[in-house]
């Protein structure tokens, strides 16, 4: 397989062609490189318009929306970025050459140490994965960028309480079968704006919490 014409389909006819046009995304994720970061039974399709198995249940998610995370966020060389969810580390790689400092949260300590054994091999130093539960974040005011990579059944205002003014958050939010991707931008001390991006399926975050089911 030719890894650089695979890599540049990609960019060009999944990435772009949803809706992704900013340029420093997509030169991002031309310079990441994407099958370096994909379990090695996987290698040979980390191109392909699919979510990509990783250890523990979890997925790396598809090219096409990590390029919409990204996007949404729009991370400049001074922020400061969190990520709930590191997986396999490609979108925790991509912040980082967007952003000044990324700070990285896994729950499971193996795709804690996956994903930084893969960020060191990518050059990429201005990460830090932690094993912790973004469920359990506290932090108030903190951050210029949040990207929660699983999806939130319940959306929960903790993480847009750690936006500082002018800050970025991207989740998803809902059930299968229909879930909502959400930009939400901190504009004042008490005030944040919420955007609809798209609609897509995703698997939610561990210990999110979930509605109540009715029993009849």
């Amino acid at each position: 397989m030719n890894i650089e014409f695979a890599r540049e389909q990609m960019v060009e006819h999944q990435v772009r062609a949803w809706e992704v046009f900013d340029d420093r995304v997509l030169a991002t994720m031309r310079e990441i490189r994407r099958e370096n970061f994909a379990p090695a039974p996987y290698g040979e399709v980390a191109f392909a318009d699919a979510a990509i198995p990783l250890p523990r249940g979890q997925q790396m998610l598809p090219a096409k929306i990590q390029g919409r995370i990204l996007q949404a966020l729009t991370p400049e060389p001074s922020d400061v970025a969190l990520e709930i969810g590191a997986g396999s580390g490609y979108l925790s790689a991509c912040l980082g050459r967007l952003a000044a400092r990324v700070r990285s949260l896994e729950i499971f300590p193996e795709l804690a140490e996956l994903s930084q054994r893969n960020l060191f091999t990518a050059a990429v130093n201005n990460v830090a994965v932690e094993v912790a539960d973004g469920m359990q974040l506290t932090e108030q005011a903190a951050y210029d960028v949040i990207a929660v990579t699983g999806s939130l059944p319940l959306y929960d205002e903790r993480f847009q309480q750690a936006l500082r003014i002018g800050g970025r958050l991207f989740v998803v939010v809902g059930q299968a079968p229909v879930m909502e991707a959400w930009q939400v931008t901190r504009v004042g001390e008490r005030e944040w704006q919420r955007v609809s991006l798209f609609e897509t399926v995703i698997p939610p975050l561990v210990n999110a919490p979930r509605p109540s089911e009715f029993v009849f």
